[in-house]
């Protein structure tokens, strides 16, 4: 009879050996998905994006400081030339003629007459207000171009005036974004030939620039009213 093995020796049934897997080496650490990231960030600069639009609907420009002058609808009313009815006459018919509105510029013209309206003078008044562009750096050129060579201290920033050679006088004022024209002169009358049938009676205009500037001051004070 043949006797197991591990009967006979009785060393018994030696353990067998476990053979176990090789432990895996550690993988690399984990990353956020990148979709993840990618959402984060739309959203961040959409938020931004939003922020920046509403502001920059909301945003308006300043513009220039307009310095309190206003749109008028009646230059004429406005405009009393108190000082030159004194020298010149009663002043007659108002007339309005150049009228802009935009939102660049903002154009009023008052025509007029002083004294008896066949031998008495004509008076012209233009206001501009620059709502926009600054009219400085233009004012003194266009001085030249309508030769105003006589400076005027007292009215606005700058006054430039001319006496045309006793015939009347052209005032033109600027003050921050404003513009005042005042002129003056003489009426005629002609015929089809161009012959003078009807004028004004000559006047010692000396000084003439004295009650316009005058004027000038009241009218730059009524417009911030």
């Amino acid at each position: 009879m043949i006797s197991e093995p591990e009967l006979v020796g009785g060393g018994g049934f030696e353990r067998p050996e476990v053979l176990t897997e090789a432990p895996r080496p550690p993988g690399p650490p984990r990353t956020r998905r990148p979709w993840l990231w990618a959402l984060g960030g739309a959203v961040v600069a959409s938020a931004v994006w939003g922020g920046g639009l509403y502001a920059y609907e909301r945003r308006e420009p300043a513009g220039p400081d307009l310095g309190g002058y206003k749109e008028v609808d009646d230059l004429c009313g406005k405009a009393g030339l108190v000082a030159l009815a004194e020298v010149l006459g009663r002043r007659g018919e108002d007339g309005t003629g150049l009228v802009m509105d935009g939102p660049a510029l903002h154009k009023r013209d008052c025509s007029l007459t002083f004294g008896s309206p066949e031998t008495g003078y004509s008076g012209n008044i233009v206001y501009t207000l620059h709502k926009v562009t600054d009219p400085g750096p233009e004012f003194e050129a266009w001085g030249k171009h309508y030769e105003l060579t006589t400076p005027i201290d007292g009215v606005g920033e700058k006054a430039l005036f001319d006496g045309r050679g006793g015939e009347g006088g052209e005032l033109r004022v600027l003050d921050g974004q404003v513009e005042i024209e005042l002129s003056v002169s003489r009426q005629y009358v002609t015929d089809e030939n161009g012959e003078p049938v009807q004028e004004t009676e000559p006047m010692d205009l000396s000084g003439i620039e004295v009650p316009m500037t005058q004027d000038v001051l009241a009218l730059l004070a009524e417009l911030k009213k």
